[in-house]
C-alpha cells in the first residue's frame, strides 16, 4: 500500500492509460513541484470574502457563515480538507474500479493528481470563474475527477440526472451557465448534441466512457481531455486555488422541480467541508487511522445524500469508495456488494424495499424446514432489536444463536457480512422495511434533511436510535418548531453551517425559503419528543384540506394501507378540496431488466398472495378487467380496517382504484430517489381521480 517512487510510478502509471480508470500519467517532476508550499502557511487561517448577509443569489457572491459557539471550527476550502487528506492518507487507497473483472485501485495521492491534472484542462478549455461544468453520467472515478478538478479550477460544479431528458439537461446547463459538460457515454452525449445549440456558454464536451463515436468540433475523449491541460503550469492553478474562500459557491444542487422549475441550490465550501466532518460523525463513520471505511457508490451523485457520503465524506476520512456497475439497480448492486463487502451501506428507501421484497421471495421458495428456520431467526432478531436500542445492550441468548446460525449466512448473501452502519435517506421509509430488516439484524439508520441543508440535518446512528424517528439533530445544528398546533406538530426550521447560500438567481424563492432571520424552513411537519428525537409527520405542501375544511397529512394513511396489503406497491391519497378521500394503488410487478420500466406481469411476491387469496391472477390485466373478487375483497377489508383508526370521518377513504401500471422513475411518478411526484401523478391520473367523484 505505500507510495511508489518517482521512477517507478511514471512507469506503473503509464501502465494505467490502458488498463484503468485515470488514463493519465502522472510526471515525477509535476508531482515533485505540489505542495511545495508549507504546510502552516497553505492551512493558516485563510481570509473569508466580503460578506454582509446570510444569503446571496449571485454564483459569484459570497455569504456570512453561521461560526458561533455551537460550531467555532476554522472554515476550510474542498482544496484544503483534500489536502489534508492527502498529507495524512496519501499512501491508502482511495477510488476503486472494476477493470476487465478486476479491481484497479488508486491511492489518496494519485487522486488528488487526477483531479489536478482535470482542473489543468478544464482551465485550458476556458472555464470561466463561478460559471459551471455540468457532469451527466453514472459514478466513476472519471465523475468524482470532473467533481473536484472543477472547483479546484474556480468553476461550480453540478450534476445532471442520468435519466434527464434533453430538455431537463437543458435547463440545468444553461441556468448553471455551464462552459463544459462532461458526458458519459454516447446515449447522454446524443441528448447534448440535440440541444448544444440553446446553449451560448457551452464551450466543449467531454465523453469518459468509450470514444466518441463521430468527430465533433470541441467535443474530447477522455484521454484527450487529461492531456489538454499539460502546458498549464502548476502556479497557475495554484494561483486560482489559493483564490478561493470558504464562504463562496462551489457547487450546484438542483432540486427534482416537481412543484415547478427545478432550483439551483448553491452550496459554499464550508458547507460541504463542515457536513462531511461533523454529519459523519453521528453514524460514527471512522477516520481511516482508526479504520478505513469502505462503501460502494451508486446512487445519483446529482443528489446530495450520495455526493457528500460518497464524495466529501469520502474525502474527509479517507475513505476507500468502489464504483458499481451502471446497471447496478437493475440487479448487479448485490455482485458488487459481496465482492467488496463494504463497512458500511446507504440506500434510499425504494433501494432497501426492493432487497426486502427480494428477501421474501427467496425465502418463499425455500424448503419448509429452512423457511421455519429462518422465520424463527427474524422473529428473535426483530424483537430483541426492538427491545435493545443501543448497539451495545446485551441481547439474549437466543438472538446470539439465531444470528450466528441463520441471520450471518443471509446478510453474507447479500454481500453485508462486514457492514457495520445502514443508512437510509432521501425520502421517508416505510416501518414495515424498517421492522424487516431489524429482523435481519440490520438496523437502518435514517438521515432527514435536504439539498438546501446540504444533506442531513438530522441523523440515525449507534447512539441517537429511536423508531420510528429520524434521530437527532446533528451537533453544531440547531432547530426551531412554528406553528405548533395542539399536537405538538409545527413546521421543521434549520440552522447550522449546512444551511445553503440561496437559490441561483431565485431571490423570491431564497426569501421565502429563508425567513428574515436565516432560518431555513424546511416545509415539513414534524414533533419533537423529550429526548430531541424528532419525527417526520408530513409535508406542508402536500397537506390535502377537505373541501370541508379538514387538514390531512396523507403519509400516515398511505403507510397504513401499504403495511395492510403487501400486493400494493405505491399509494396515493386524493382529497384535496373534495368533499371525501379516495386513494390510487398500483400492484407489485416486475420490471424490465433493460429499461426498468413495470410490466403487466406480477411479482413473484404478488402471486404468492394472489394465491393465498384463492386468486390464480398473474397480471395486472387479471385482477383489474375482471375485477377479481378475492384481490378486490381483500383490498376492500383492509381499507376498512385501516378507516377504522381515523380520527374522523374525514379521513376515511371512500373510494379506490387500481391503476394498470405501478409508478417509475422513468414513467414520471417518481423523482430520481423514488419520491412520489404528487403533481405529476394528479395531471397523469386525472381522468381515473375524476371518475371517483362522480356520483
Amino acid at each position: 500500500m505505500d507510495l511508489p517512487g518517482e521512477e517507478k510510478g511514471e512507469a506503473q502509471l503509464e501502465n494505467r492509460v490502458q488498463e484503468s480508470m485515470a488514463h493519465v500519467q502522472i510526471d515525477g517532476e509535476e508531482h515533485a513541484s505540489v505542495g511545495r508550499k508549507n504546510l502552516e502557511v497553505q492551512f493558516a487561517c485563510t481570509p473569508l470574502a466580503q460578506a454582509s448577509s446570510l444569503w446571496t443569489t449571485d454564483a459569484k457572491g459570497a455569504v456570512r457563515l453561521r461560526i458561533e459557539e455551537g460550531c467555532p471550527e476554522e472554515p476550510v476550502t474542498v482544496h484544503q480538507m483534500f489536502k489534508a487528506s492527502v498529507e495524512k492518507y496519501g499512501n491508502m487507497y482511495a477510488l476503486a474500479s472494476k477493470m476487465d473483472n478486476k479491481w484497479e485501485k488508486i491511492t489518496f495521492s494519485e487522486y488528488y493528481q487526477f483531479c489536478r491534472r482535470a482542473a489543468k484542462s478544464f482551465i485550458k478549455l476556458g472555464l470561466e470563474r463561478f460559471h459551471g461544468v455540468a457532469i451527466l453520467g453514472f459514478n466513476s472515478a472519471e465523475w468524482f475527477f470532473s467533481s473536484v478538478g472543477t472547483i479546484m479550477a474556480g468553476g461550480i460544479m453540478t450534476g445532471i440526472y442520468a435519466t434527464n431528458s434533453p430538455e431537463a439537461c437543458q435547463y440545468v446547463a444553461s441556468d448553471s451557465k455551464a462552459n463544459i459538460i462532461v458526458v458519459e457515454n454516447q446515449k447522454q452525449l446524443d441528448k447534448i448534441l440535440q440541444i448544444r445549440d440553446r446553449l451560448p456558454h457551452l464551450k466543449a464536451i467531454v465523453q469518459f466512457s468509450g470514444n466518441p463515436q463521430q468527430r465533433i468540433p470541441n467535443l474530447y475523449s477522455w484521454e484527450d481531455f487529461m492531456d489538454l491541460g499539460l502546458d498549464v503550469s502548476e502556479e497557475q492553478l495554484d494561483d486560482i486555488i489559493d483564490s478561493q474562500r470558504a464562504n463562496q459557491c462551489c457547487i450546484l444542487i438542483y432540486t427534482s422541480g416537481t412543484t415547478g422549475k427545478p432550483k439551483g441550490v448553491m452550496l459554499s465550501h464550508d458547507n460541504i467541508t463542515w457536513t462531511a466532518n461533523h454529519a459523519s460523525r453521528v453514524g460514527e463513520m471512522q477516520p481511516a487511522d482508526t479504520q478505513q471505511e469502505s462503501l460502494v457508490s451508486y446512487l445519483p451523485l446529482s443528489h446530495i445524500a450520495a455526493q457528500i457520503y460518497d464524495m466529501w465524506t469520502g474525502i474527509q476520512w479517507a475513505e476507500l469508495v468502489y464504483f458499481a456497475q451502471p446497471d447496478a439497480l437493475k440487479g448487479s448492486l448485490i455482485t458488487t456488494l459481496r465482492e467488496v463487502c463494504p463497512t458500511s451501506h446507504m440506500g434510499v428507501p425504494r433501494v432497501w424495499e426492493k432487497m426486502m421484497e427480494n428477501i421474501k421471495q427467496a425465502i418463499s421458495e425455500c424448503g419448509y424446514v429452512k423457511k421455519k428456520l429462518v422465520t424463527w431467526a427474524m422473529s428473535v432478531s426483530l424483537e430483541a432489536n426492538q427491545k435493545c436500542t443501543q448497539t451495545d445492550d446485551d441481547k439474549p441468548f437466543l438472538f446470539t444463536l439465531a444470528d450466528s446460525l441463520v441471520l450471518q449466512r443471509l446478510r453474507t448473501e447479500l454481500g453485508l457480512s462486514c457492514c457495520q452502519k445502514f443508512f437510509s435517506g432521501a425520502a421517508p421509509i416505510s416501518s414495515e422495511t424498517v421492522q424487516f430488516f431489524l429482523g435481519l439484524n440490520i438496523r437502518l439508520y435514517e438521515a432527514y434533511g435536504m439539498s438546501e441543508s446540504t444533506g442531513p440535518h438530522f441523523m440515525s446512528g449507534p447512539r441517537a436510535y429511536k423508531l420510528p424517528s429520524c434521530g437527532k439533530v446533528v451537533p453544531g445544528c440547531r432547530y426551531k418548531m412554528v406553528d405548533i398546533d395542539s399536537e405538538g406538530t409545527g413546521e421543521i426550521c434549520f440552522w447550522g453551517r449546512n444551511i445553503f447560500m440561496g437559490f441561483l438567481n431565485m431571490e423570491d424563492q431564497t426569501r421565502e425559503a429563508l425567513d428574515e432571520d436565516g432560518w431555513l424552513h424546511s416545509g415539513d411537519l414534524g414533533k419533537i419528543d423529550e429526548e430531541g428525537f424528532l419525527y417526520i409527520t408530513g409535508r406542508i405542501k402536500e397537506l390535502i384540506i377537505t373541501a370541508g375544511g379538514e387538514n390531512i397529512p396523507p403519509l400516515s394513511i398511505e403507510e397504513k394501507v401499504k403495511k395492510e396489503l403487501p400486493i400494493i406497491s405505491n399509494t396515493m391519497l386524493i382529497g384535496d378540496k373534495r368533499k371525501f378521500l379516495t386513494m390510487l394503488l398500483t400492484l407489485k410487478c416486475c420490471s424490465d431488466t433493460e429499461t426498468m420500466e413495470p410490466t403487466e406481469e406480477l411479482s413473484g411476491e404478488a402471486v404468492q398472495l394472489c394465491r393465498q387469496l384463492g386468486s390464480q391472477a398473474t397480471t395486472v390485466s387479471d385482477i383489474i378487467e375482471g375485477k377479481d373478487k378475492e384481490v378486490y375483497r381483500t383490498i376492500q377489508e383492509a381499507i376498512n380496517r385501516v378507516n377504522s383508526t381515523a380520527t374522523s370521518n374525514a379521513q376515511c377513504i371512500q373510494k379506490w382504484a387500481i391503476l394498470r401500471k405501478d409508478f417509475s422513475v422513468s414513467g414520471g411518478e417518481l423523482g430520481p430517489t423514488m419520491k412520489l411526484r404528487r403533481p405529476v401523478v394528479l395531471k397523469m391520473y386525472q381522468q381515473v381521480i375524476e371518475s371517483l367523484y362522480q356520483e
